[in-house]
Protein backbone atom coordinates (compact mmCIF):
# COMPACT_ATOMS: atom_id res chain seq x y z
CA UNK A 1 0.00 0.00 0.00
CA UNK A 2 1.21 3.47 -0.86
CA UNK A 3 0.07 6.95 0.00
CA UNK A 4 -0.53 7.52 -3.70
CA UNK A 5 -3.17 4.80 -3.68
CA UNK A 6 -4.70 6.33 -0.57
CA UNK A 7 -4.90 9.69 -2.33
CA UNK A 8 -6.50 8.12 -5.40
CA UNK A 9 -9.12 6.37 -3.27
CA UNK A 10 -9.94 9.57 -1.40
CA UNK A 11 -10.24 11.46 -4.69
CA UNK A 12 -12.65 8.86 -6.10
CA UNK A 13 -14.76 8.98 -2.94
CA UNK A 14 -14.88 12.78 -3.11
CA UNK A 15 -15.63 12.99 -6.84
CA UNK A 16 -17.91 9.96 -7.16
CA UNK A 17 -16.28 8.73 -10.34
CA UNK A 18 -12.91 7.67 -11.70
CA UNK A 19 -13.12 10.22 -14.50
CA UNK A 20 -13.73 13.18 -12.19
CA UNK A 21 -11.06 11.94 -9.78
CA UNK A 22 -8.54 11.69 -12.59
CA UNK A 23 -9.31 15.27 -13.62
CA UNK A 24 -8.84 16.55 -10.08
CA UNK A 25 -5.56 14.63 -9.73
CA UNK A 26 -4.46 15.65 -13.23
CA UNK A 27 -3.62 12.09 -14.20
CA UNK A 28 -4.93 9.67 -16.82
CA UNK A 29 -8.17 7.85 -16.05
CA UNK A 30 -6.70 4.35 -16.58
CA UNK A 31 -4.05 5.11 -13.95
CA UNK A 32 -6.72 5.83 -11.33
CA UNK A 33 -8.72 2.72 -12.24
CA UNK A 34 -5.60 0.58 -12.05
CA UNK A 35 -4.59 1.96 -8.65
CA UNK A 36 -8.08 1.42 -7.19
CA UNK A 37 -8.26 -2.16 -8.50
CA UNK A 38 -4.79 -2.86 -7.17
CA UNK A 39 -5.69 -1.43 -3.76
CA UNK A 40 -8.84 -3.56 -3.57
CA UNK A 41 -6.87 -6.69 -4.52
CA UNK A 42 -4.20 -5.92 -1.94
CA UNK A 43 -6.79 -5.39 0.81
CA UNK A 44 -9.03 -8.24 -0.31
CA UNK A 45 -12.16 -6.09 -0.03
CA UNK A 46 -14.42 -4.01 -2.25
CA UNK A 47 -13.97 -0.34 -1.45
CA UNK A 48 -16.52 1.10 -3.87
CA UNK A 49 -19.94 -0.04 -5.05
CA UNK A 50 -20.64 0.63 -8.71
CA UNK A 51 -24.07 2.28 -8.91
CA UNK A 52 -25.93 4.20 -11.66
CA UNK A 53 -25.17 7.39 -9.73
CA UNK A 54 -21.44 6.66 -9.64
CA UNK A 55 -18.96 5.05 -7.29
CA UNK A 56 -20.12 4.94 -3.66
CA UNK A 57 -17.89 3.74 -0.78
CA UNK A 58 -19.01 0.49 0.81
CA UNK A 59 -19.24 0.15 4.59
CA UNK A 60 -15.74 -1.32 4.61
CA UNK A 61 -14.64 1.38 2.21
CA UNK A 62 -15.90 4.16 4.46
CA UNK A 63 -13.97 2.74 7.41
CA UNK A 64 -10.83 2.42 5.30
CA UNK A 65 -11.16 5.94 3.89
CA UNK A 66 -11.37 7.47 7.37
CA UNK A 67 -7.99 6.03 8.27
CA UNK A 68 -6.59 6.75 4.81
CA UNK A 69 -7.47 10.43 5.24
CA UNK A 70 -5.62 10.54 8.56
CA UNK A 71 -2.56 8.89 6.99
CA UNK A 72 -2.50 11.28 4.02
CA UNK A 73 -2.83 14.33 6.24
CA UNK A 74 -0.09 13.07 8.55
CA UNK A 75 2.21 12.55 5.57
CA UNK A 76 1.52 16.07 4.32
CA UNK A 77 2.25 17.51 7.75
CA UNK A 78 5.50 15.56 7.94
CA UNK A 79 6.54 16.91 4.56
CA UNK A 80 5.61 20.45 5.58
CA UNK A 81 7.60 20.17 8.80
CA UNK A 82 10.64 18.92 6.92
CA UNK A 83 10.45 21.89 4.55
CA UNK A 84 9.81 24.47 7.26
CA UNK A 85 13.34 25.85 7.31
CA UNK A 86 12.40 28.43 4.70
CA UNK A 87 9.39 30.59 3.93
CA UNK A 88 8.28 28.00 1.36
CA UNK A 89 6.29 25.92 3.82
CA UNK A 90 3.83 23.74 1.91
CA UNK A 91 1.05 21.39 2.89
CA UNK A 92 -2.42 21.80 4.35
CA UNK A 93 -3.44 23.35 7.65
CA UNK A 94 -6.96 22.58 8.90
CA UNK A 95 -8.50 25.11 11.28
CA UNK A 96 -11.90 24.70 12.92
CA UNK A 97 -13.91 27.02 15.13
CA UNK A 98 -16.89 26.34 17.29
CA UNK A 99 -19.87 28.23 15.97
CA UNK A 100 -19.55 32.00 16.26
CA UNK A 101 -16.14 32.03 17.97
CA UNK A 102 -13.34 34.07 16.42
CA UNK A 103 -15.56 35.42 13.65
CA UNK A 104 -13.80 38.77 13.75
CA UNK A 105 -10.32 37.65 14.86
CA UNK A 106 -9.68 34.55 12.76
CA UNK A 107 -9.65 36.19 9.28
CA UNK A 108 -6.87 38.62 10.24
CA UNK A 109 -4.77 35.85 11.78
CA UNK A 110 -5.23 33.65 8.71
CA UNK A 111 -4.32 36.54 6.41
CA UNK A 112 -1.10 37.09 8.36
CA UNK A 113 -0.36 33.36 8.16
CA UNK A 114 -0.81 33.38 4.38
CA UNK A 115 1.61 36.28 4.12
CA UNK A 116 4.14 34.32 6.18
CA UNK A 117 3.65 31.08 4.23
CA UNK A 118 2.14 31.95 0.83
CA UNK A 119 2.33 28.36 -0.43
CA UNK A 120 0.50 26.89 2.54
CA UNK A 121 -3.00 25.60 1.82
CA UNK A 122 -5.41 26.58 4.59
CA UNK A 123 -8.78 24.93 5.15
CA UNK A 124 -10.97 26.67 7.72
CA UNK A 125 -14.51 25.86 8.70
CA UNK A 126 -17.06 26.68 11.36
CA UNK A 127 -18.67 23.73 13.09
CA UNK A 128 -21.88 24.25 15.03
CA UNK A 129 -21.85 20.85 16.73
CA UNK A 130 -19.24 20.24 19.41
CA UNK A 131 -19.71 16.47 18.99
CA UNK A 132 -18.87 16.68 15.29
CA UNK A 133 -15.84 18.87 15.98
CA UNK A 134 -14.66 16.36 18.57
CA UNK A 135 -15.12 13.51 16.08
CA UNK A 136 -12.99 15.30 13.49
CA UNK A 137 -10.28 15.92 16.07
CA UNK A 138 -10.26 12.28 17.10
CA UNK A 139 -9.59 11.38 13.48
CA UNK A 140 -6.59 13.71 13.45
CA UNK A 141 -8.18 16.02 10.88
CA UNK A 142 -8.06 19.29 12.85
CA UNK A 143 -4.69 20.99 13.40
CA UNK A 144 -5.94 23.95 15.44
CA UNK A 145 -9.38 24.61 16.86
CA UNK A 146 -11.01 27.58 18.53
CA UNK A 147 -12.92 26.23 21.50
CA UNK A 148 -15.06 27.56 24.32
CA UNK A 149 -13.95 26.82 27.85
CA UNK A 150 -10.96 25.10 29.47
CA UNK A 151 -8.81 22.57 27.63
CA UNK A 152 -8.76 19.54 29.88
CA UNK A 153 -9.09 16.22 28.07
CA UNK A 154 -6.96 14.60 25.40
CA UNK A 155 -3.52 15.45 24.07
CA UNK A 156 -4.59 18.72 22.45
CA UNK A 157 -2.78 21.60 24.17
CA UNK A 158 -4.94 24.55 25.16
CA UNK A 159 -3.83 28.19 24.94
CA UNK A 160 -6.11 30.78 26.53
CA UNK A 161 -6.58 33.69 24.11
CA UNK A 162 -8.96 35.83 26.13
CA UNK A 163 -12.59 36.14 27.17
CA UNK A 164 -15.43 36.94 24.82
CA UNK A 165 -18.52 38.71 26.09
CA UNK A 166 -21.95 37.88 24.74
CA UNK A 167 -24.37 40.61 23.71
CA UNK A 168 -28.08 40.72 23.02
CA UNK A 169 -29.19 41.88 19.58
CA UNK A 170 -32.36 43.96 19.46
CA UNK A 171 -34.57 45.46 16.79
CA UNK A 172 -33.88 49.13 15.90
CA UNK A 173 -37.00 50.27 17.77
CA UNK A 174 -36.11 48.23 20.84
CA UNK A 175 -32.46 49.34 20.79
CA UNK A 176 -33.43 53.03 20.86
CA UNK A 177 -35.15 52.51 24.20
CA UNK A 178 -32.62 50.09 25.72
CA UNK A 179 -30.17 50.97 28.50
CA UNK A 180 -26.41 50.55 28.16
CA UNK A 181 -26.83 47.08 29.66
CA UNK A 182 -29.98 44.99 29.31
CA UNK A 183 -31.29 42.99 32.23
CA UNK A 184 -31.74 39.33 31.36
CA UNK A 185 -35.00 39.32 33.28
CA UNK A 186 -36.35 42.01 30.96
CA UNK A 187 -35.96 39.65 27.99
CA UNK A 188 -38.09 36.81 29.35
CA UNK A 189 -41.24 37.97 27.57
CA UNK A 190 -39.39 38.56 24.31
CA UNK A 191 -39.45 35.97 21.49
CA UNK A 192 -35.98 34.42 21.14
CA UNK A 193 -34.00 33.39 18.08
CA UNK A 194 -31.85 30.45 19.11
CA UNK A 195 -29.47 27.96 17.54
CA UNK A 196 -29.42 24.27 16.66
CA UNK A 197 -29.99 22.07 19.69
CA UNK A 198 -26.52 20.45 19.62
CA UNK A 199 -24.58 23.67 18.95
CA UNK A 200 -22.15 25.33 21.31
CA UNK A 201 -24.09 28.58 21.31
CA UNK A 202 -27.36 26.97 22.22
CA UNK A 203 -25.55 25.34 25.14
CA UNK A 204 -24.54 28.82 26.26
CA UNK A 205 -28.07 30.19 25.95
CA UNK A 206 -29.62 27.17 27.65
CA UNK A 207 -27.26 27.52 30.63
CA UNK A 208 -28.03 31.24 30.93
CA UNK A 209 -31.77 30.56 30.87
CA UNK A 210 -31.51 27.79 33.45
CA UNK A 211 -29.36 29.86 35.78
CA UNK A 212 -31.89 32.67 35.82
CA UNK A 213 -35.04 30.53 35.77
CA UNK A 214 -36.14 32.03 32.45
CA UNK A 215 -38.51 30.26 30.07
CA UNK A 216 -38.82 32.52 27.01
CA UNK A 217 -40.59 31.64 23.77
CA UNK A 218 -38.36 30.34 20.98
CA UNK A 219 -39.61 31.57 17.60
CA UNK A 220 -36.79 30.26 15.40
CA UNK A 221 -33.64 28.17 15.42
CA UNK A 222 -30.83 28.94 12.98
CA UNK A 223 -27.42 27.51 12.11
CA UNK A 224 -25.44 30.73 11.65
CA UNK A 225 -24.84 33.63 14.00
CA UNK A 226 -25.08 36.14 11.14
CA UNK A 227 -28.58 34.86 10.34
CA UNK A 228 -29.66 35.24 13.97
CA UNK A 229 -28.34 38.82 14.09
CA UNK A 230 -30.08 39.82 10.86
CA UNK A 231 -33.38 38.26 11.88
CA UNK A 232 -33.22 40.02 15.24
CA UNK A 233 -32.49 43.29 13.43
CA UNK A 234 -35.69 42.77 11.42
CA UNK A 235 -37.72 42.42 14.61
CA UNK A 236 -38.36 38.67 14.58
CA UNK A 237 -37.04 38.35 18.12
CA UNK A 238 -33.96 38.85 20.28
CA UNK A 239 -30.80 36.78 20.13
CA UNK A 240 -27.59 36.47 22.13
CA UNK A 241 -24.26 36.01 20.32
CA UNK A 242 -20.52 36.51 20.93
CA UNK A 243 -19.47 40.11 20.39
CA UNK A 244 -17.08 39.23 17.57
CA UNK A 245 -19.87 37.41 15.71
CA UNK A 246 -21.88 40.62 15.19
CA UNK A 247 -21.56 41.62 11.50
CA UNK A 248 -20.33 45.12 10.78
CA UNK A 249 -23.18 47.60 10.64
CA UNK A 250 -25.25 45.92 13.35
CA UNK A 251 -23.21 46.98 16.41
CA UNK A 252 -25.64 49.75 17.30
CA UNK A 253 -28.34 47.13 17.88
CA UNK A 254 -26.31 45.25 20.52
CA UNK A 255 -26.14 45.66 24.28
CA UNK A 256 -24.15 43.78 26.94
CA UNK A 257 -26.20 41.75 29.38
CA UNK A 258 -26.66 42.19 33.10
CA UNK A 259 -25.47 40.03 34.71
CA UNK A 260 -22.67 39.77 32.17
CA UNK A 261 -22.17 36.59 30.14
CA UNK A 262 -18.65 35.88 28.94
CA UNK A 263 -16.72 32.84 27.81
CA UNK A 264 -13.01 31.91 27.79
CA UNK A 265 -11.72 31.33 24.26
CA UNK A 266 -9.04 28.66 23.86
CA UNK A 267 -6.89 27.68 20.90
CA UNK A 268 -6.50 23.90 21.01
CA UNK A 269 -3.39 22.83 19.11
CA UNK A 270 -2.77 19.26 18.02
CA UNK A 271 0.15 17.32 19.52
CA UNK A 272 3.41 17.66 17.64
CA UNK A 273 2.36 21.01 16.22
CA UNK A 274 4.51 22.32 13.40
CA UNK A 275 5.61 25.82 12.46
CA UNK A 276 2.33 26.68 10.73
CA UNK A 277 0.22 25.91 13.79
CA UNK A 278 2.56 27.78 16.11
CA UNK A 279 2.71 30.77 13.78
CA UNK A 280 -1.09 30.90 13.62
CA UNK A 281 -1.27 30.66 17.41
CA UNK A 282 1.04 33.66 17.63
CA UNK A 283 -1.10 35.68 15.23
CA UNK A 284 -4.25 34.76 17.16
CA UNK A 285 -2.63 36.02 20.36
CA UNK A 286 -2.11 39.40 18.67
CA UNK A 287 -5.84 39.77 18.00
CA UNK A 288 -8.13 41.50 20.50
CA UNK A 289 -10.15 38.89 22.37
CA UNK A 290 -11.58 41.13 25.07
CA UNK A 291 -14.76 43.13 24.79
CA UNK A 292 -13.94 46.60 23.43
CA UNK A 293 -17.45 48.04 23.40
CA UNK A 294 -19.96 48.77 20.66
CA UNK A 295 -21.03 52.04 19.20
CA UNK A 296 -23.39 52.61 22.14
CA UNK A 297 -20.39 53.22 24.40
CA UNK A 298 -21.11 50.37 26.76
CA UNK A 299 -18.49 49.14 29.18
CA UNK A 300 -16.34 46.03 29.27
CA UNK A 301 -17.20 42.51 30.38
CA UNK A 302 -18.14 41.40 33.85
CA UNK A 303 -17.63 37.98 35.38
CA UNK A 304 -16.72 34.94 33.32
CA UNK A 305 -19.26 32.24 32.71
CA UNK A 306 -18.28 28.57 32.33
CA UNK A 307 -20.13 26.25 29.99
CA UNK A 308 -22.31 23.44 31.37
CA UNK A 309 -20.83 19.93 31.74
CA UNK A 310 -22.42 18.68 28.52
CA UNK A 311 -20.40 21.15 26.44
CA UNK A 312 -17.36 22.06 28.50
CA UNK A 313 -14.74 19.80 26.90
CA UNK A 314 -13.22 22.58 24.88
CA UNK A 315 -10.38 20.59 23.35
CA UNK A 316 -11.34 17.27 21.83
CA UNK A 317 -10.32 14.10 23.61
CA UNK A 318 -8.26 12.21 21.08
Amino acid sequence: MTLRRFEYALAVADAGSVTAAAESLRVAQPSVSQQIRGLERELGVTLFARTPAGLVPTAVGRAFLRDAEVAVRAARRAKATAQAGADELEGELVVAAQMGLGTRQLPGALRALRRRFPRLEITAFEEASFAELERLARRGVVDLGLMAGPCEDGPYEGHHLGDEEFVVVLSPERAQLADDRVELRALEREPWIRFDHDSTLDGVLQKVLWDHALVPTTVARVSQTSTAVRWAAHGLGVTVVPTSAVPCGFEHLTRPLSPAVSLPIVAAVRPGAGPAEMALLGFLREEAWHYTGCSNGSSGPGHNWVMPPSTTNSAPAV
